[in-house]
């Protein structure tokens, strides 16, 4: 396939946003919960699909949930307590930029997890899941795939780039080593919990734009009958002129210059 367009991306991203829209108003219309995973290499464009789906979004409805390393105290827990707390409430969708399965990937091939506890995960997830879906959530998961060129083509640029630098950490730096160690893994954890109420999906993220659509497009799809009536709001004429802001206590900031012109 050839390389998408940048207009033809926009273009395609602008309808889908706008599908979008629709899909989070059906969300808050009837109750639903929703709740997305989003696995995979790291570099693969997590980050930047979820932004692509929450950009037009209200933010009421939708949260990301990015949770950083354990406390002592959620160390001591059941594994999935702490990801509990954040599912979804009536009307809303969770984006998970990494979730419980972080167990079956970056702790086991980073050696943070044993394999009695990966072991007991790949058990206890299905039926974790299938508490979760009996339920009523609606329960999606995605892992982003990328080969490994592609990858260090992008650990490179975040390394060069003071803007994304923070987006490389030692972990991303060692796991190099571990690309097929990861594919291993992620084998592993599709077998045990690619299941009937709760699939994987796997979505090609060489190309991150067109990775973005087909998962977006994919998402979309999973929701049939999305849709409800916009409601229609009326903007009646002001009764006088427009006002113009006044200030009686404090002034707002001088406009900014840029530094050649001062």
């Amino acid at each position: 396939m050839s390389k998408l367009g940048k207009q033809e991306y926009k273009h395609a991203l602008k309808h889908m946003s706008r599908e979008l829209v629709d899909l989070a108003r059906w969300v808050a219309d009837t109750g639903a919960r929703i709740v997305v995973l989003f696995e995979g290499r790291d570099s693969a464009g997590k980050g930047g699909v979820i932004a692509a789906i929450r950009k037009h979004l209200n933010p009421r409805h939708v949260r990301t949930v990015a949770l950083g390393k354990p406390t002592e105290r959620e160390a001591g827990q059941w594994y999935f307590q702490r990801y509990v707390e954040h599912l979804p409430t009536s009307g809303e969708i969770v984006l998970f930029d990494r979730s419980w399965y972080n167990r079956a990937g970056v702790e086991r091939v980073m050696g943070f997890a044993s394999e009695d506890e990966v072991d007991a995960f790949l058990q206890a997830t299905p039926t974790f899941e299938k508490l979760l879906t009996d339920d009523g959530i609606i329960l999606v998961k995605y892992w982003l795939t990328t080969d490994q060129t592609k990858q260090e083509e992008r650990f490179a640029e975040r390394r060069d780039d003071p803007l994304k630098g923070w987006k490389l950490s030692p972990i991303d730096v060692a796991s190099r080593a571990r690309y097929d160690g990861y594919t291993q893994a992620r084998e592993a954890m599709l077998r045990a919990t690619h299941t009937q109420n709760a699939p994987w999906t796997l979505v090609d993220f060489n190309d991150q734009k067109q990775g973005r659509l087909t998962l977006i497009r994919n998402l979309i799809d999973r929701i049939p009958e999305s849709k409800v009536p916009r409601p229609v709001i009326e903007l009646p004429p002001l009764d006088g002129k427009p006002s113009k802001e006044s200030y009686a206590v404090i002034d707002p900031l001088p406009d900014w210059i840029p530094p050649e012109a001062k």
